[in-house]
């Protein structure tokens, strides 16, 4: 029973930001605007966020939560603001969608190792790659948790869960409850209807890049204070590229997208635990790090066919043209 809490407590850990990254994603997505850039905003988020952090730590005391907080709200602006460069380059200036996403991925990654050597050198004089963040601290909920089996997924939690929890449930809202989820959702599959409409298309995109940007940030972030305990470049794991492969399982839905985010990462969690239960050495864990990838080349065999992406996926909105 141990394993199988195990399995849920730290698959929920691993799954949850790759879920907030991947509803991003589809908003992103779901108005017209191709997103492979989400392994790099997520990455500049948790930059942002970890500067913010480490320079704050030593005004507030050892168990203070405010710059964890102060972190979380900066890794989202972070990733916010970055994501503006991808909704310029597709937007404004019409450029290749796919292109501009990869090269978003390599600027953040290059940016991002330059300024953390710089500031360590410069501000905190030392030499490192990296920013100590350490772990956030866990909790269980009073009753929740003491449920069998199902009390897994309110042992050990993170309070970054909650929060993307409660994020989640309000992007969902917005995007199928409210008339400006219903236009960002055309937006998607018939903009030259949307513009007819009186409603500006190019104003939605830009919305929903950013919405992509802060909720990677987010997501970013929350890899950072868990998996990982630091910024650095490890931080660039293919993230963002399995939320990606998520959101497409889905068929860019908030829900099935979600399973298969909770598939990846009880996938990743259960083999760690299989390698601790059989004594195997640590060589291993790093080994199952590929189980989410295999994961997808297993999914995308059976399920890519039946993803019906947006109508207008990927094609630059030119009014003049309408």
């Amino acid at each position: 029973m141990n394993i199988i809490n195990n399995i849920i407590s730290n698959g929920m850990i691993f799954a949850l930001p790759l879920f907030i990254m991947a509803v991003g994603g589809i908003y992103s997505e779901r108005s017209g605007v191709t997103n492979l850039a989400l392994e790099g905003l997520q990455g500049f988020g948790a930059f942002t966020g970890s500067v913010v952090a480490v320079s704050l730590a030593g005004y507030f005391g050892a168990d203070s939560p405010v710059p964890v907080y102060l972190a979380l709200i900066s890794a989202m602006l972070g990733g916010m603001l970055f994501s503006l460069l991808h909704a310029l380059l597709c937007n404004y200036f019409k450029a290749d969608m796919v292109i501009s996403g990869i090269v978003i991925n390599i600027l953040a990654m290059a940016l991002t190792a330059f300024f953390t050597k710089v500031i360590n050198k410069n501000v905190f004089g030392e030499a490192s790659d990296g920013f100590m963040l350490g772990i956030m601290d866990r909790f269980s909920i009073p009753g929740l948790s003491e449920i069998p089996v199902l009390g897994a997924f309110f042992t050990n939690i993170y309070m970054f869960e909650i929060i993307i929890v409660i994020l989640a449930v309000i992007t969902w809202y917005i995007l199928y409850k409210t008339s400006f989820g219903l236009h960002l959702r055309a937006a998607g599959d018939n903009p030259a209807a949307v513009d007819a409409a009186g409603i500006d298309v190019i104003r939605i995109r830009y919305f929903a890049v950013m919405m992509s940007g802060a909720l990677s940030g987010l997501a970013g972030i929350c890899f950072t204070y868990s998996i990982t305990a630091k910024f650095s470049s490890s931080v660039y794991m293919g993230f963002g590229y399995l939320a990606i492969a998520a959101l497409i399982f889905g068929g860019w839905k908030i829900m099935p997208t979600l399973a298969a985010c909770l598939i990846f990462g009880f996938a990743r969690s259960a083999g760690y635990q299989i390698v601790q239960a059989l004594g195997l050495p640590s060589a291993y864990s790093d080994l199952v790090m590929i189980l989410p990838y295999v994961l997808t080349l297993v999914l995308l065999i059976f399920l890519a066919g039946n993803s019906q992406a947006p109508r207008a996926l990927g094609e630059a909105y030119d009014k003049s043209k309408r």
